[in-house]
């Protein structure tokens, strides 16, 4: 670790909890990617074709309570 680095983290540890929080925040954002846009619609689509499908009766569907309850009874 670098020595600004740590100098940074030594006076981010100083700033409030309110500053600290919309800095955190700030770091996060600068992080994520760009092209969520696309990861989204991607999402959608997907969506939208598995609800096309459950109405044509090409495929079912279960209540997520019991999907869950399954998914824990293995852990």
């Amino acid at each position: 670790m670098s020595a600004d680095l740590s100098k940074l983290e030594r006076d981010a540890e100083r700033l409030s909890a309110k500053d600290r929080a919309r800095l955190i925040r700030r770091l996060i954002s600068s992080l994520e990617r760009k092209d969520d846009g696309d990861i989204e619609q991607a999402w959608l689509d997907e969506a939208e074709k598995r609800l096309v499908a459950y109405r044509n009766g090409q495929t079912t569907a279960r209540p997520g309570e019991e999907v869950f309850d399954e998914i824990l009874s293995q852990l």
